[in-house]
């Protein structure tokens, strides 16, 4: 699972495919809700605000 901003959504797609050999779901942060989990408030490979959920 990757927690990404606009910039590094590639590179958390390419990982994904490569770690797990199958394409992810992609949801936009904004769009879904967890009742048991929290977004992160920076992106996983920099500190700039998350827009997309790498599933």
């Amino acid at each position: 699972m990757y927690v990404v901003c606009n910039d590094h959504l590639e590179i958390a797609l390419e990982e994904f495919v490569e770690t797990y050999e199958q394409s992810p779901d992609v949801y936009e942060l904004d769009q879904v809700s967890f009742t048991d989990w929290t977004s992160p408030h920076t992106c996983e490979f920099c500190d700039r605000h998350p827009k997309y959920l790498v599933v």
